[in-house]
């Protein structure tokens, strides 16, 4: 989050309900449209480290795809998934942002 928000400072209620609406949106953002390469393999080669990834997934495909998740709790995910829209979610996100920069304290 700060690499969004910046490193001003913010102070009292307004900034703290700005900032977990950011939060909020930022975790559906991130958990369901952000694709990430995970570590699958790590060895050494004389002097070079060979690292092997992952195909590039998001957290919520992983989830899915895991064992781990009873089928009620992927049902809620995949309705979860099918509400949003990346591109509303993301100007969501950019008003959060362009709001809290006004509540900065100089």
């Amino acid at each position: 989050m700060r690499r969004l928000v910046g490193y001003d400072r913010y102070e009292g209620q307004p900034a703290t309900q700005v900032l977990n609406a950011g939060y909020d949106l930022l975790r559906l953002w991130i958990n369901f449209f952000q694709p990430s390469m995970k570590l699958v393999e790590k060895r050494r080669v004389g002097s070079k480290v060979r690292k092997k990834y992952d195909q590039a997934q998001t957290p919520y495909q992983r989830l899915i795809a895991s064992r781990r998740l009873s089928p009620a709790s992927k049902k809620k995910l995949d309705n979860l998934f099918r509400t949003l829209n990346p591109v509303a979610l993301r100007r969501q996100l950019e008003e959060r942002l362009n709001a809290l920069s006004h509540l900065a304290v100089r």
